[in-house]
């Protein structure tokens, strides 16, 4: 699935859906650390990961652009330095010129009002007005996979990122998830459209009966209750 399909069918999903459908299928449930932001509210893209481990050069990230595809999402791993702004203009114009999709950083940037004007995808954990001033040995591995958190990224990982976060998917799962949080997307409309109209929640999710059932059974539970429902607000 190429990056532009991706983003096609990410484009009325959300990150909540996706991790939704990722519980409701029993998937690895990887999630971007909390604290994670957008510079540019509203970003919304899907890609398939390009991993690149930051050792103190910004050469490892031009590297990992010469094999870029269009739409590819510069996954770095910085370790999660608060005290350093490993990323700045020009490394996201870089990434701009060469059509990537976003670039996510467990790290810092710095640059923001430049950063801002530019208005690429860019997702990091705050501002650090230094850059790096270590120069560590390259891993051999830099280019291969990066640490995002506790998940490890490599090219076999599809990015979806949006104001709510950041997720990890094996491409692997990527037909059965998507197509699980489209029907999670369907029924919370559908939901959200009865509310709207006079009816709610409690009704639609018969909640009577669920408090009566579980005063008689204290093992059932509301989301073995929503299964069997088909509803959609928690999973």
């Amino acid at each position: 699935m190429d990056n532009n399909t991706l983003n096609d069918l990410f484009a009325d999903l959300s990150t909540p859906q996706i991790a939704d459908a990722c519980v409701r299928l029993a998937l690895p449930l990887r999630i971007a650390p909390p604290g994670i932001q957008t510079l540019v509210p509203g970003s919304h893209r899907a890609g398939r990961a390009l991993p690149a481990r930051h050792y103190g050069s910004v050469d490892i990230f031009l590297e990992a652009m010469e094999s870029a595809d269009l739409g590819d999402i510069l996954v770095i791993d910085n370790e999660g330095r608060m005290a350093e702004g490993c990323i700045g203009d020009l490394t996201v114009l870089e990434a701009q010129s060469m059509a990537l999709g976003a670039v996510i950083v467990w790290g810092c940037h710095r640059d923001t009002t430049e950063l801002r004007q530019i208005g690429f995808p860019t997702f990091t954990y705050g501002v650090w007005p230094a850059g790096p001033t270590r120069l560590d040995p390259r891993p051999p591995d830099a280019l291969q996979s990066a640490r995002f958190g506790s998940h490890e990224v490599t090219r076999e990982d599809v990015v979806f990122a949006d104001d709510d976060g950041v997720m990890f998917v094996a491409r692997q799962h990527l037909e059965d998830m998507l197509e699980t949080a489209r029907t999670i997307r369907e029924k919370e409309r559908e939901q959200a459209m009865l509310i709207l109209s006079g009816q709610t929640l409690r009704e639609q999710l018969r909640f009577g009966d669920y408090l009566t059932r579980r005063a008689a059974d204290s093992s059932y539970s509301f989301r073995k209750h929503l299964r069997i429902l088909g509803g959609a607000i928690e999973e």
